[in-house]
């Protein structure tokens, strides 16, 4: 009889192609592909973040107002506009307009039943995060994709630096349930490096990165000396066109909870979750047996109490 693990492994299996097509991407992730231009600069990133975190509002500015918010000069907004592949800014906003619109369309009400407080508040703006990757899991095919690489990669190591550890390390815990050899990088500079080159030399082909914020430059780093080592990168964040973005072959953005002191990381959990589910499809009879062979164990040493 399969423990309950396994049972869920069977049962959750994630079903390819798009489930709900009718179903519009999230603003968010609307603005990332419109955005995805591999030779945009720095300050040309710095606007299209800008417009991505506050879109709703973004997309009424006139360019003077914009490029105050941002720090930049109205012309380089219009190049920007250009970059993207618009006319010229009132192209462009005009189809910010268009998706600000359907968001607020969409939106919950402003009545007095909705007003809340400070932590419902921070409650309500990750349930928004979390309706968000929703959309964005409309089509699952990118994360079936990487779970398959992130499984037949051997070593498969897994990066997260300073606030972004707690993430990578749930997800190295459990992804050692189903992989044969996961290892955790939580620690920055010189030990970082030797980390990476060894999982390089043993034949790791994959690095799955955490970047939250404040995203550190020592994450940035240990990227890029992964890349410069043989490595790709996959990367879980809520900056998708950020400097460490740039580096990754794969990225999965999405929204963290900031209402309190400390950020809040449901949806970058979910997503980890999605990738551990999907690297137990790629391979169910390597999955199945590492679970049976774990159960016995923690049965024979008594891990867990008996609920």
């Amino acid at each position: 009889m399969p423990s309950p693990q396994q049972a869920r492994a069977q049962a959750s299996a994630i079903t390819s192609g798009k489930t709900a097509p009718e179903v519009e991407a999230a603003p968010a992730s609307q603005l990332r592909t419109l955005f995805d231009r591999p030779r945009l600069s720095p300050g040309q990133r710095r606007i299209a973040q800008y417009l991505i975190e506050h879109i709703t509002e973004a997309a009424f500015l006139s360019i003077t107002d914009l490029a105050e918010r941002v720090g930049v000069s109205q012309p380089s907004v219009t190049r920007f506009a250009a970059a993207v592949g618009f006319s010229g800014y009132p192209a462009l906003r005009e189809k910010l307009q268009s998706i600000a619109l359907g968001t607020l369309a969409g939106g919950p009400g402003t009545t007095e039943e909705n007003v809340s407080n400070e932590l419902q508040a921070a409650v309500d703006a990750e349930i928004e995060n979390l309706e968000n990757l929703r959309r964005d899991f409309a089509d699952p095919d990118q994360i079936i994709d990487l779970g398959r690489k992130l499984s037949d990669s051997t070593p498969l190591t897994v990066l997260g630096l300073r606030i972004s550890a707690s993430l990578a390390e749930y997800f190295a815990y459990a992804a050692r349930r189903i992989h044969p050899d996961v290892r955790l990088v939580t620690r920055g500079g010189s030990v970082a490096y030797d980390a990476l080159l060894q999982s390089r030399e043993a034949g790791g082909t994959w690095v799955l990165a955490f970047s939250m914020p404040r995203h550190a430059q020592e994450t940035l780093t240990a990227v890029r000396v992964a890349r410069s080592a043989g490595l790709r990168i996959a990367l879980i964040t809520d900056l998708a066109l950020g400097p460490v973005a740039a580096e990754a072959e794969a990225v999965f953005a999405t929204g963290t909870g900031s209402r309190l002191v400390f950020d809040t990381y449901a949806a970058p959990g979910v997503i980890s979750s999605a990738l551990l589910q999907a690297m137990t499809d790629a391979d169910p009879e390597r999955t199945q047996a590492r679970l049976e062979e774990y159960e016995q164990i923690s049965e024979q040493h008594q891990f867990f109490l008996r609920d």
